[in-house]
């Protein structure tokens, strides 16, 4: 059933509506203002479905891919999509977009109009990608007689023009953005959105930290959110609304991959270059301390970049993954052949004598001695001293014990928090020595690795290589990653690129839940099903007779 509206939260601010640069803080839900050739499914990993496109032809070796394109597709404005705007919007991406675009369609030589509504991507010769096919079809297409008249490479709140089921109806810059659904969408009834973009509209609202964020929706402001902080989901969702059932708390498994949250290092800062002293300051980190004390024994420890999905490394190396591994032992650390990846282990109560005792020797092999209580670098005497920059105000209760257990080990850390905009330009131009990091992982990883983690993406600023991660046997893996002919041989080789980056020690990995933490108004109702790898939030309704209940106990709900 279509109707009602929806109000969701965001934290901090934004001050554009092009997502597609690296300059400004977009703003939220953009996403749903564009259509894409094609579109992937909630509940299979590597299927697309056409969309723009309605017809998709590639040879066997898949060395290019043709769309033709689905003469019902339109702008808002009316204007019918075309194979000219397919073209503009691949050359603007790449041309001034974010860096990401250059990686990630790097592998595409050219791109052209064969007529009849047809246009064709040529790959790059001597190229065996397989997933270009895939990745060519999740290009949103922009309208090139829109833009053409503005300049793509600045940040604008100008509402811009799209495809999509929503459009912008009215915002006030920074504080809240309303989308609308369009009336006349052309792809209302195609397959792939049965079901889904049901409500009528859909309002972001800003708030200034998750606390602020926590009590608006609680006095009814919006509708909709998923925790994230382990404290406030053990403490503060209880009381009366939530007795009586006005409020619903929930918590709904899923099977998505969970990637990498972590104290990222950034390695373009001289005393993170040795490997041991990044080693060391790892076990300044009580995971199962902070588990049990602060996040109410909620969480499991992260020891994969691909966690919660089938390519993760475990255990020791298979003969399969050593394979892939043994061409470029010379560039990697011995334990990858060898060991089993686990971060430090403590009995949670605080005492972590032995893991300062491992540190202690890894930083005198790395030349960082004790001298008057300070950890000082043997040649310069100079003090390893350095700054975690926070973006929220809530995560300094979860740094301090990690701080703490820095200065035992005789450095001098200092915690930063700072505004959204402040934040978004500093990382963007790696101005950071430490950051909390959050890297997202898809069933089906290939370009975007090399955007993570790649020599080139280290020295391009605006890419998500934080940490400045530069190895050659990483490059090769990630081609090997991009390169995979199978299912099989991708898993192994992705839990090779996994076993690389865990023993280059880049991040001191943090912890994961494999379940949705959400709290909303009781006036939803959703299917039966939730999908495998999303919430499918678009796939709830406003129930009408929910609403009306809700409304005659909560008059003054937003």
């Amino acid at each position: 059933p279509k109707g009602g509206t929806v109000r969701l939260s965001s934290i901090g601010s934004y001050d554009s509506f092009n997502g597609f640069i690296s300059k400004g803080v977009s703003v939220d839900g953009l996403g749903m203002i564009y259509e894409t050739l094609t579109t992937g499914s909630s509940d299979e990993a590597f299927t697309e479905y056409g969309l723009i496109a309605d017809e998709i032809e590639y040879p066997e070796d898949r060395t290019w891919v043709i769309y033709h394109l689905n003469p019902k597709a339109k702008f808002h404005d009316g204007e019918p999509i075309k194979v000219e705007d397919v073209i503009f919007t691949f050359n603007v991406l790449l041309e001034k977009g974010a860096p990401f675009y250059k990686s990630y369609y790097g592998d595409i030589v050219e791109v052209k109009d064969l007529g009849d509504r047809r246009v064709k991507f040529q790959f790059r010769e001597g190229v065996t990608n397989r997933e270009l096919v895939l990745i060519t079809g999740q290009l949103p297409v922009l309208p090139k007689h829109y833009w053409e008249s503005r300049d793509f490479s600045k940040s604008t709140l100008d509402p811009p023009l799209g495809s999509g089921a929503y459009r912008i109806k009215d915002f006030k810059a920074g504080k809240y953005i309303t989308y609308e659904r369009v009336k006349d969408y052309w792809a209302a009834n195609h397959p792939v959105n049965k079901g889904s973009n049901n409500f009528d509209a859909v309002r972001y609202d800003y708030y200034r930290d998750a606390t602020v964020s926590l009590e608006a929706f609680k006095a009814g402001e919006y509708h909709f959110r998923e925790e994230n902080n382990s404290k406030m989901w053990a403490s503060m969702y209880s009381g009366k609304t939530f007795e009586e059932k006005l409020t619903i708390r929930a918590e709904i498994p899923h099977e998505l991959p969970r990637g990498m949250q972590g104290f990222a290092f950034n390695l373009r800062r001289s005393i993170f270059k040795d490997r041991r002293v990044r080693e060391a300051i790892s076990y300044a980190f009580d995971f199962e301390w902070s588990n049990k004390n602060l996040f109410y024994g909620q969480y499991r420890r992260t020891d994969s970049f691909f966690e919660n999905s089938e390519l993760a490394s475990s255990g020791l190396p298979s003969p399969e993954e050593l394979a892939i591994l043994e061409p470029f032992r010379k560039d990697l650390p011995e334990e990858v052949f060898s060991k089993k990846f686990r971060p430090s282990l403590t009995d949670g109560t605080g005492n972590i004598r032995s893991q300062l005792r491992a540190a202690s020797k890894l930083f005198k092999e790395a030349g960082w001695e004790i001298k008057e209580g300070k950890r000082v670098n043997s040649s310069t005497g100079e003090q390893l001293k350095f700054e975690i920059l926070l973006i929220s105000p809530a995560f300094e209760r979860i740094v301090l014990p990690f701080k703490k257990n820095l200065e035992r080990m005789g450095i001098e850390a200092s915690v930063r928090v700072v505004d959204t905009s402040q934040y978004v330009n500093r990382i963007r131009s790696f101005d950071f020595d430490m950051f909390v990091m959050v890297i997202g992982q898809s069933l089906s990883p290939g370009n975007e690795q090399d955007n993570y983690w790649s020599c080139k993406a280290a020295e391009t600023s605006g890419t998500r290589n934080f940490s400045g991660i530069c190895n050659p046997a990483i490059d090769k893996l990630i081609r090997l990653v991009i390169e995979a002919p199978d299912r099989e041989k991708l898993i192994n080789r992705t839990r090779a690129l996994d076993r690389a980056l865990l023993w280059g020690h880049y991040v001191v990995p943090h912890w994961h839940i494999n379940y949705y933490r959400l709290a909303y108004w009781n006036k939803f109702s959703r299917p039966e099903i939730t999908p495998k790898y999303s919430l499918g939030f678009f796939t709830w309704w406003v129930d009408e007779s929910k609403e009306k209940t809700l409304l005659a106990k909560k008059p003054n709900l937003k």
